[in-house]
């Protein structure tokens, strides 16, 4: 399981915009203390889920606002 974070983790800051990094940091946050309370070793895993949630989310609201804008 160490191993798919260590792969995941990269991956997503790479795939990440600068501009959903608040986003990232803010699910990255919720996801660690959520995992962490899950058990022992699962907050990097919760950092990571979190990170990409919150990303998705962003993006998808992004999205929407510059539909709003140009329709």
């Amino acid at each position: 399981m160490k191993y798919v974070s260590l792969i995941a983790l990269p991956l997503m800051m790479v795939a990440a915009q600068p501009v959903m990094a608040k986003g990232c940091i803010r699910g990255a946050a919720v996801g660690a203390v959520g995992g962490h309370m899950v058990g022992k070793g699962h907050a990097v895993m919760g950092a990571a889920a979190g990170c990409a949630v919150a990303h998705h989310h962003y993006a998808k609201k992004a999205k929407q606002a510059a539909a709003k804008k140009h329709g």
